[in-house]
């Protein structure tokens, strides 16, 4: 039997590439495939009765977006990712190439084998990492016209530009019986953090816990070597302002609805819980 693809892309986003979207169309009908196009925004049309299997030509938030809607309707169907957004963490840590045809050939020719749990957060997912502190700030600053005209560098931007009037904030986690004091923190559900950067080392996808790393202090010189051993490959869970702890639900409260990012996106304000989901996703 013929495989159905549901392909699902943001057109409105600043890295829509028409051109890559007919070469990916053109690659998957080369496997023999049906392509049902499917432009998605904040709300992504159902999953079509007929797809097979579903995939989505974006970045994290265009996955999130779709992969979250997948989780909560309960639809047995497999995904993958083409990287085509500003920023492709999952795409990366499954390896995906990015010549159409050879990504059509190994999606449509492999069996499904990459297990991922999603974490359910408010009213929904998130599936690479999220976090809370001046990052956060900065990405709730990055409107949709300076992500469209600077991609990723638009959060860096971002950030210099709180320099002058540096905020910081208590911070409760609770996981099980402990409690952790902080100023900022970090849970990664897969392995890279905006790009081929990793806090959590150990953290994988298809592996059903969360690693959080917490800053004790977020001041500047805090928050510049931790960014610093991100940048320059060092363990920043080993610094001697962090705290770790792994998990499977987390629940953070503040005295402030500060904002959580989750795969690049301001997602909800804490007070939150994020825990993992039993049953995951399946991808190739």
């Amino acid at each position: 039997m013929s495989q159905v693809v549901q392909l699902y892309s943001n057109p409105a986003s600043g890295s829509y590439n028409p051109r890559r979207m007919r070469a990916l169309t053109a690659a998957f009908e080369a496997q023999g495939a049906t392509v049902l196009h499917t432009p998605c925004g904040a709300e992504p049309p159902p999953v079509r009765e007929e797809t097979t299997h579903v995939c989505v030509a974006g970045g994290d938030g265009t996955v999130r977006q779709v992969a979250g809607a997948i989780a909560r309707s309960g639809r047995v169907v497999t995904l993958s990712i083409y990287p085509a957004g500003t920023v492709n963490l999952l795409a990366m840590e499954a390896g995906y190439p990015r010549r159409p045809d050879e990504f059509a050939r190994q999606v449509l020719s492999s069996e499904p084998r990459r297990p991922h749990y999603p974490v359910t957060l408010g009213d929904g997912y998130f599936f690479a990492c999220a976090g809370v502190g001046p990052d956060s700030l900065a990405v709730g600053r990055v409107s949709p016209a300076m992500k469209r005209r600077f991609g990723r560098v638009a959060y860096a931007l971002a950030v210099i530009g709180q320099l002058f009037a540096w905020p910081r904030h208590s911070i409760m986690l609770t996981c099980g019986d402990r409690e952790l004091a902080c100023e900022a923190f970090y849970v990664a559900k897969g392995r890279y953090y905006a790009g081929r950067w990793s806090f959590a080392r150990d953290a994988r996808v298809g592996e059903p816990v969360l690693h959080v790393v917490a800053l004790r202090t977020a001041r500047r010189r805090d928050y510049a070597r931790f960014v610093w051993a991100l940048v320059s490959g060092a363990d920043a869970a080993a610094l001697g302002n962090v705290d770790v702890l792994t998990c499977t639900s987390l629940s953070v409260a503040c005295g402030e609805p500060l904002p959580i990012q989750a795969d690049g996106d301001i997602v909800g304000v804490l007070p939150a819980t994020m825990t993992v989901s039993e049953a995951p996703l399946v991808f190739c």
